[in-house]
């Protein structure tokens, strides 16, 4: 078995090790349908990649429970590691621990900004158990993506997802999105 996730590499059960590399670049490319400048790997949905006697097991962390989304992903990874060769190919949903907007890499907080959607900020502490998903009201403060100002108001809970809000800049008056903090 050979995974990617976690601790880095392991290679067992005669599996190259960069046979699984290529496996994880491609499901770590693949972009996410809701933000097509994101890939999975950027969301921090990509959770795992395992490589067993030619069998590929990819685990998948929705960003939120019954994210409508995740049959898009699921096939695209499955079509696109079929394409590179891969004939073996199981994608997984892992719920726990739930995604976070914590997870999204710092590139992918840079991608989300210049395609002119405001990053979230970081996301509330939780304790044990089962997580709140509040898609509501975000934090006052959400700065415009393009011109950096704080003077912005939200004009809208809901975006074209349920994971996104509606913004206005009252500086320079442009509408955009913002990544709710989950």
């Amino acid at each position: 078995m050979v995974s990617t996730i976690g601790a880095g590499p392991r290679v067992s059960g005669g599996e190259p090790s960069s046979r699984l590399a290529t496996a994880r670049r491609i499901a770590g490319s693949v972009t996410d349908p809701e933000l097509p400048m994101l890939t999975l790997a950027d969301l921090g949905i990509l959770r795992d990649i395992r490589l067993d006697r030619g069998h590929v097991i990819v685990s998948l962390t929705p960003t939120y429970s019954g994210c409508p989304a995740m049959h898009e992903m699921r096939r695209d990874v499955s079509s696109r590691l079929a394409a590179a060769g891969f004939t073996d190919v199981e994608v997984r949903t892992v719920l726990s621990p739930a995604w976070s907007t914590d997870w999204i890499t710092a590139a992918g907080q840079r991608k989300l900004a210049a395609a002119g959607i405001a990053p979230p900020q970081a996301a509330p502490l939780r304790t044990a158990g089962p997580v709140p998903l509040t898609l509501s009201t975000s934090r006052a403060g959400v700065a415009c993506p393009l011109c950096g100002s704080a003077d912005t108001e939200q004009t809208a809970a809901f975006s074209a997802t349920a994971c996104k809000d509606l913004y206005r800049c009252l500086t320079c008056a442009e509408p955009f999105e913002h990544v709710k903090e989950i």
